[in-house]
Formats: structure tokens, C-alpha cells, sequence
């Protein structure tokens, strides 16, 4: 079989990649049995070098102080490597002394792969995160860090911290990650006379970590550095002890000489703790003083999912739940639209997996992505923003979009004309005693029902409001769902994704 010279040189290229492969992994390799044989041989007493990297990651271009950090430590400890990272060049750029380097994230097209990469830089058994302007008076200190560190053998203790200037300038939190759901909560710790061990830490303070496990988080230096930081390691179950001291000092606080350099500062801030919550897929973030911070969908965006395909939104494939933000959204619209419901004497009920959710949690289910009423068909003439949607869409003076939907014979009240999250309203009518309708969906729960499931209807708590449904919902749901409905979750199609009840 003879070879065309395109196949021959898509086959020289292939055989290159492999062999860049091959190098960086080795590499690293050789690097990580490095570090630990510097730490045993350290630790045997035979010191084959500094333990520690000095690693400076979080400054700003404009007005930093990375020179005096540099000069502070390499005083005080000649022999410790000193690295400032950045993800481009500074500009001004940096004044650094003999002795500290200047590492840039972003990658260049005429440098090899590990000239980027932190984890080829360091050489050494630790690295000690240092934050800007801070100053190394107390030459020991470092060693405190590391026996404080090394006191905790191999346990859940994977950092250690000591402040900056005193003890309160930093904080003691613990933190819960719920990937599932997409969010984040804080709340304090309690603080002890030898130190606080704790899972995450706000304010200014100093870090040591040993350089294998900072390597072997997802993203180890990003911005801002500890919210990144912190989430990846209690995640894994690790805890950082915070000392009481000794306290790092720093001549340079405030950080910044201007109130439009603190501006600026605080806004690269935001714009960066937006970014790394959204590439860790986290919507909503609980502080320790009971705010919420936002960072999924709102009114004014779209919805955190596309198009569901075979009822199964893209989350469910992902493990996860429905997003905090579409959550609350959906509340809002329900709240909204049973309000104008009942203000217009519009007969409703909470319909399928609505109830079900009503039932068990008094709220949407976690994973369902829409809420469904019915509707007595007779009443919709009672409603303005119903009566004429015939001809069209209305959007109302609060941005809510009523429509008749498009995918069959009832009605959808969306977010906003943005935010596709939506309420479906289905109108059935009486015969002889049963609730019909003259379309149906492929739903199983699409099917008719007894009007006497809905005299009366009856209150229940839902979503944060009081709402009507059925007054036997275990028979409506069962006849609906089949028997059992109500203590056996199931997501809506479980031959393209199954629930793991062991995880609930």
C-alpha cells in the first residue's frame, strides 16, 4: 500500500505530539521525585538546599510592591527562590533584585510548554503564598510555618497560615462546597488559644503548602488566589490552621496610594471572582454575614441551560441540579402568576412534578427546570393577560412574557423576554365528571382525571407561597405517576439519566 505525502506528514506530525507528551510528563515526573527526595534528604538532616519558594501570584500592574516583597525576604533569607506570577507581563514592569524571577502564565508561541507552567519553576518541598507589600522581619518565621506544618503528619491539616500585621486581619471560615448545587457557603469558625483549623480564610495572611498538593488542584494559581484555593481544597477535605502568630508585617497598608487606585482594584476583583465562580460552576456564594452573591442567570440574561432534549436538561448529565439562579427565578414567576391567577378568579391547581415537588419539599424539585399549573379552561376569559393571547405574546409591566405556547393548546408565562424559564399553565374542562382536554402531550402524566381531585381544591405551602392543589394528592399522583410516585425520586426520563438515590 503505497503512503501520499499528506499521509506522511500527518504521520510525522502525530508521532512529534507523541514525543512532546512524552517529554512534559516525564518532566514533571522527574520534577515531583525531585522535591520528595529533597524533603526526605531535608528531613534526614542533610540539606541539599532552600525548602521553601517564595511565591508572590496576586498584585496589580498599576501600583504594586513586588520589589520591596523580594528585596524583604531575600534580606532576610538570601537563599530562598523568589517567584512573582502573573498571567501577562506587568506593565510598568517589575523592578526585581538579583535573585527573584518573574514567571508570566499566558502562553508564547516561541517558548516550550513548560516555560508557562508554574510547576517546572519550583523546585522546592514548599511553597509559601505571600500576599503583596507584606515584609519578612523575623527570619524564623518560616520554619515555624513548616514544623507547624510538619507537625501535622499526614492528617486533613494540608496548610498552614499565620496573619498579616495581627490577628484580625484575617478570619477563620468554614466552608461547603455543593457542586451539585452549584453553590457555595461560608460561615465562621471558632477561633482557639494555639491557632483555628478551619477550611478557608478571608483577609490578609501568609500560606504554606506543600509543592505536591498545590500542584495537584485543578487550577493551583488562580485569581483571586484564595477563593480559588480554598474551594479546591475542602473540596478534597483538607484544612488550613491558622496560627495566632507570628504575624507577618507589611509598611504598605492600605495597599493603594489613591481611592481611584482602590477602585480599580476592587472592580478587577469582582470582574475576577465572577470569572473563576463561573468556571468552577458555582452560581451562588453564602457569606459568613448571611449576603448572597450571584452568578448565574437573570432577569436581564438567558436561562443557565439550553433546549431540553428528551426531558433531560444538560445538567442532569453532568451531576448536577438545577442552578440556584433558575431555582429563584422560577419562584419569582410562580409567585407571580398564582397571585394574578387568584386576583383574576382563574381556578388553578399545581400540576405533575410541580406537585410532586409540593409534596415532598414544599418547593420545586431540585432537578426540574419549569413549573406546571392547570387551569379551569372556563375561567381564562376572567384573566386580561390571557384572554387575548390568540393573537400574540404580551409582555406585562413587569417584564413577564405571557404567551400561548407553540408546542401545543396552553399557555407560558416566561421570566422575561431573555430569561426563557417559564410557568406552563394547562386548561382542562369538566365531562361527565372528568377532567379533560382536547390535546394531550407524550407525558405519562398527560392523561384525564376525576374533577372530584379538585373539590375542593386545597391549600399547601410551595416555593415560599401558598398555593392549591388537589385534595387527595398521594391517589391524583399515583394515578398520574403510578403507585410509590412520592418516596421513589426518579429524574423525568430515566433511560437517558438515572437517579442515584445513594446520593440523595
Amino acid at each position: 500500500m503505497r503512503i501520499s505525502f499528506c499521509q506522511g506528514l500527518l504521520t510525522i506530525a502525530i508521532i512529534l505530539n507523541l514525543l512532546i507528551l512524552y517529554y512534559v510528563s516525564r518532566a514533571q515526573q522527574q520534577m515531583m521525585e525531585k522535591r520528595k527526595e529533597l524533603g526526605r534528604g531535608t528531613r534526614r538532616g542533610h540539606s541539599r538546599g532552600p525548602r521553601v519558594t517564595v511565591l508572590l501570584r496576586e498584585f496589580e500592574h498599576f501600583e504594586n510592591y513586588v520589589g520591596d516583597v523580594a528585596n524583604s525576604f531575600l534580606h532576610q533569607r538570601p537563599e530562598l527562590p523568589f517567584l512573582a506570577v502573573a498571567d501577562t507581563s506587568p506593565y510598568p514592569p517589575l523592578v526585581l533584585p538579583e535573585g527573584a524571577r518573574l514567571l508570566i502564565l499566558s502562553p508564547s508561541p516561541d517558548q516550550p510548554p513548560q516555560a508557562h507552567r508554574p510547576e517546572f519553576h519550583v523546585q522546592t518541598e514548599f511553597v509559601l503564598l505571600v500576599p503583596d507589600g507584606v515584609e519578612l522581619e523575623q527570619p524564623r518565621a518560616i520554619e515555624r510555618l513548616i514544623r507547624e506544618l510538619e507537625g501535622e503528619g499526614g492528617g486533613p491539616v494540608r496548610l498552614v497560615a499565620a496573619p498579616v500585621l495581627a490577628r484580625s486581619a484575617v478570619q477563620c471560615l468554614h466552608l461547603r462546597v455543593n457542586l451539585r448545587e452549584w453553590t457555595a457557603i461560608y460561615s465562621t469558625a471558632a477561633s482557639g488559644s494555639s491557632g483555628s483549623v478551619c477550611t478557608a480564610l478571608q483577609g490578609d495572611a501568609v500560606v504554606l503548602i506543600r509543592t505536591e498538593d498545590l500542584f495537584n488542584l485543578s487550577v493551583p494559581l488562580g485569581q483571586p488566589l484564595f477563593s480559588s484555593l480554598f474551594i479546591q481544597t475542602s473540596l478534597r477535605g483538607w484544612k488550613v490552621k491558622l496560627l495566632e502568630g507570628p504575624c507577618f508585617s507589611a509598611n504598605h497598608r492600605p495597599l493603594f496610594s489613591s481611592a481611584h487606585n482602590q477602585w480599580k482594584a476592587d472592580t478587577r476583583l469582582k470582574e475576577a471572582t465572577g470569572k473563576l465562580m463561573r468556571s468552577f460552576g458555582l452560581k451562588r456564594l453564602l457569606l459568613p454575614d448571611g449576603r448572597e452573591q450571584w452568578y448565574g442567570c437573570s432577569k436581564e440574561t438567558p436561562r443557565c441551560f439550553g433546549t431540553v432534549q428528551d426531558d433531560t436538561p444538560d445538567y442532569l448529565y453532568l451531576d448536577r441540579w438545577t442552578p440556584p439562579c433558575c431555582l429563584r427565578a422560577l419562584r419569582e414567576t410562580i409567585k407571580y402568576v398564582v397571585n394574578i391567577l387568584e386576583r383574576s378568579g382563574v381556578r388553578y391547581w399545581l400540576e405533575g412534578g410541580t406537585l410532586l415537588g409540593a409534596v415532598r419539599h414544599q418547593d420545586i424539585i431540585p432537578w426540574d427546570y419549569d413549573v406546571d399549573l392547570g387551569i379551569y379552561l372556563e375561567d381564562v376569559p376572567n384573566c386580561d393577560h390571557l384572554k387575548n393571547l390568540d393573537s400574540g405574546s404580551l409582555v406585562d409591566a413587569n417584564g413577564y412574557v405571557w404567551e400561548r405556547a407553540v408546542e401545543g393548546d396552553f399557555y407560558r408565562v416566561q421570566y422575561s423576554e431573555a430569561n426563557h424559564l417559564h410557568v406552563d399553565l394547562w386548561p382542562f374542562y369538566p365531562r361527565n365528571g372528568v377532567m379533560t382536554k382536547d390535546t394531550w402531550t407524550e407525558h405519562k402524566q398527560d392523561v384525564e382525571f376525576p374533577e372530584h381531585f379538585l373539590q375542593p381544591l386545597v391549600p399547601m405551602p410551595f416555593a415560599g407561597i401558598t398555593a392549591y392543589g388537589p385534595n387527595n394528592h398521594r391517589a391524583f399522583l399515583e394515578l398520574k405517576f403510578g403507585e410509590g410516585a412520592i418516596e421513589n425520586p426518579q429524574y423525568p426520563n430515566p433511560a437517558k439519566k438515572r437517579l442515584d438515590r445513594s446520593k440523595l
